[in-house]
């Protein structure tokens, strides 16, 4: 549930319904699943094993494994990107919070759809407001961290991520009543083929790498925590399957609203923040309906925020070679995250900076370097091989794992680099 809860957040709620829209509904989701099949797996059982096998987090996993420091640009590199994507990502996540506020005192309450964009706009712009709700994630996150996985993270992964599917099914429930609601479906369920095109196929790698959490050390950190009994396949594929079915439960939740209510389903990034409250005020119960949903869409930001958060303290805590213990790491951690979150709501370019280079660039470099790592650089039979931290890898398929790692998924990755340098 921890890491479910690492690759289940914003990028499944907010992101991907948006991200779909512009790309053709059906064809999106389409090409998004096998995406998550070919490329998403094997790099999310990578991280887990890299972590498994040298029990250590991004900083000190590469170094364990290899027994020299060549790689070490590596562990430097996701680090840096789990502290990029935390500066925007709190932003977003204080987006919800100011809406779970707005949602307890009623102000959704009679606005036409025309006045909640043009809303969401204002509240966005407004600065002070949003430096306050994006540091109240940023506190609450560090109080979790402040205690050790098991009592922190676990024990609160484990009430949440069924809590958010819970409320996930009963807000499609109450969608799928909505007049005009099957023209949605059809929209997110019909595939016309045609809609297929480089540009889908781009957006949906990209979205299968935000949205997983991968190339940034979060599943490395949590791998290092695991049992040494703990099936590193079968974990990942369960991984795989919340994920996809929140992101999918989402389309559901949209576009069958986004076309009941005559919209337009490329609306873009502020769709969930326009269309839910709409919904609300058509259920039988608006205001609690509203407040639940935008609770558990905090729920769900901070579930990924405190991976990224772990990502580096666990980093800080190492690289200190235990100078500093994990209090310490969370307060200087969370000063420097603040202090990226200043910027990011202060200049927009900065926020729109951090989203594109580390979901174009950092993540898929990131992956890339851990594919090369494991397919390449590290044996893998025997004792001191990657694939012995698991024994639910079977002969067969480590070869077909290792071969996909070598080849299939480095592909992917350099189309991604063509694609966001606009050369493909």
């Amino acid at each position: 549930m921890a890491a479910a809860g690492s690759a289940v957040g914003l990028g499944n709620i907010w992101k991907f319904p948006y991200i779909a829209g512009e790309n053709g509904g059906a064809a999106f989701l389409i090409v998004y699943l096998i995406c998550v099949l070919l490329f998403g797996l094997p790099l999310i059982m990578t991280e887990f094993l890299i972590g498994k096998r040298s029990g250590k987090s991004a900083y000190g996993a590469f170094q364990t494994l290899n027994g020299n420091s060549r790689w070490n640009w590596l562990s430097w590199l996701c680090m840096l990107t789990a502290f990029l994507i935390m500066g925007f990502y709190f932003v977003v996540t204080g987006w919800c919070f100011s809406y779970l506020t707005e949602a307890l005192t009623g102000v959704f309450h009679g606005l036409s759809m025309d006045t909640l964009s043009s809303h969401f706009e204002a509240v966005v712009a407004n600065k002070p407001r949003m430096l306050l709700f994006s540091v109240l994630p940023v506190a609450l996150t560090a109080a979790v961290l402040w205690f050790d996985v098991n009592t922190g993270i676990e024990r609160l992964s484990k009430i949440l991520m069924p809590l958010l599917l819970l409320m996930m099914l009963l807000m499609a429930g109450c969608v799928l009543m909505l007049d005009g609601s099957n023209i949605g479906l059809q929209f997110f369920f019909r595939a016309d083929f045609t809609k297929i095109t480089p540009t889908v196929v781009m957006e949906a790698m990209g979205q299968c790498f935000f949205s997983l959490s991968i190339g940034m050390g979060a599943l490395i950190t949590y791998g290092a925590y695991m049992p040494k009994t703990q099936n590193v396949t079968a974990t990942s594929i369960q991984v795989i399957v919340l994920d996809t079915l929140v992101a999918i439960l989402a389309g559901i939740i949209i576009f069958p609203a986004v076309f009941a209510f005559g919209l337009n389903p490329e609306e873009g990034p502020q769709l969930v923040f326009v269309v839910l409250p709409a919904i609300f005020e058509q259920m039988s119960f608006p205001w609690l309906s509203s407040v639940l949903f935008f609770a558990l869409l905090c729920i769900a930001a901070l579930t990924s925020t405190i991976s990224l958060m772990e990502v580096a303290v666990a980093f800080v805590c190492e690289a200190s070679n235990g100078k500093l213990n994990r209090h310490k790491s969370v307060l200087i951690v969370s000063a420097g995250v603040i202090a990226l979150v200043v910027l990011c709501v202060g200049i927009p370019f900065i926020f729109n900076y951090f989203d594109k280079v580390t979901a174009d660039i950092m993540m898929p470099l990131g992956a890339m370097g851990m594919c090369l790592f494991v397919g390449w650089c590290l044996p893998k039979n025997g004792e001191k091989g990657v694939l012995h931290a698991d024994k639910g890898i079977k002969h067969i398929a480590g070869k077909i794992y290792i071969a996909a790692l070598r080849f299939l998924v480095p592909a992917a990755i350099i189309l991604i680099f063509l694609n966001s340098l606009r050369i493909l």
